[in-house]
């Protein structure tokens, strides 16, 4: 293929269109690989609250991600919405934390990042069913809505001249001089300049492809998580609520998704009758107004996994023009 990009990204999930926003924001071109269709993998399946599960208990980090996206992600969603008039759906809802046994360090934590909290006042456990510990209410914490995110995204890029590449699986890479100059794909040849992995929980697998016998190799692993959808009314939940690993988020149209198994199965994303079980008992349990609204989706996906808790970022120490 001919009219190589500045940057070729290979995965157009959230990151790599996040990714390729940047970079054409900053006047470079761009094309966008994937193995499937843009934004159909763990991104479209992700809950969307814009806060990890307790950050207190995350390495460091993590902390200084979170603080930093939450600085731009209201600003993103209405750059996206004005751009292309798909509403990513920002909702600074709330979220509403049941069980805090470190109550203290999660105190410390929000104080040190001037996240605002506060006791959680009865009014906030209207409906819910739950033994509380120490709970705490962050009144700021938002959510995007996943695929209406990505669909503003792609649509973005596509208005700004990114090419797509999509259905397409990358299976090889020439290398010369220290740097990947061709991607061998099933749609043909590839030539690159800089090339940017944001494949997620298939990273290790793509990296063996490219670099076989690589030392520096990312060390990354699928974690399979199931989700519910309940077709509530608006208003039914006005927060989001987290109860020890599990969690609710109300949509502004009043469906609700309940989350997340925690899965170790490979490349599976396969649901099954177990997790719905187990996610449709802690729904109905911690919010009984549930067992009125009918589960309309149960839907599955894989995120990336790492030992330490920390996304790789990084550019390779040898590959010139890789970076993941």
């Amino acid at each position: 293929m001919s009219n190589i990009s500045d940057i070729t990204i290979i995965g157009s999930g959230a990151i790599g269109l996040l990714t390729a926003r940047e970079f054409v924001k900053a006047g470079y071109t761009v094309s966008l690989i994937d193995k499937s269709l843009s934004g159909k993998e763990s991104s479209w399946a992700g809950g969307g609250i814009l806060l990890p599960l307790y950050p207190w208990r995350q390495p460091k980090a993590i902390s200084a991600l979170v603080i930093e996206s939450n600085k731009n992600y209201s600003a993103l969603s209405n750059d996206l919405f004005k751009a292309t008039q798909i509403d990513p759906e920002w909702y600074d809802c709330g979220l509403l934390i049941c069980k805090n046994p470190d109550i203290e360090l999660a105190t410390a934590w929000c104080d040190q990042h001037e996240i605002p909290y506060k006791s959680a006042d009865s009014s906030l456990f209207n409906g819910l069913n739950t033994q509380l510990d120490n709970p705490l209410w962050l009144p700021n914490i938002a959510q995007a809505r996943n695929p209406r995110l990505l669909k503003s995204l792609k649509a973005y890029l596509l208005s700004a001249g990114v090419t797509f590449i999509e259905n397409c699986a990358v299976l090889d890479a020439t290398i010369n001089n220290g740097q990947i100059n061709t991607l061998i794909t099933d749609k043909g040849n590839i030539d690159v300049n800089q090339l940017i992995i944001c494949t997620g929980a298939w990273t290790a697998e793509l990296s063996k492809k490219l670099l076989p016998n690589d030392p520096h190799s990312p060390d990354i692993s699928p974690v399979k998580g199931q989700m519910l959808l309940f077709d509530a009314k608006p208003e039914t939940l006005l927060h989001m609520v987290l109860d020890n690993d599990h969690y609710l988020i109300p949509r502004r149209d009043g469906k609700i998704l309940a989350g997340s198994s925690v899965e170790h199965t490979e490349f599976d994303k396969s649901t099954s009758n177990e997790s719905k079980d187990k996610l449709t008992c802690f729904a109905t349990e911690l919010f009984p107004a549930l067992k009125n609204s009918p589960i309309t989706h149960h839907w599955a996906g894989l995120r990336p996994g790492t030992k330490q808790g920390i996304p790789y970022i990084d550019k390779h120490p040898e590959i010139k023009n890789l970076s993941i």
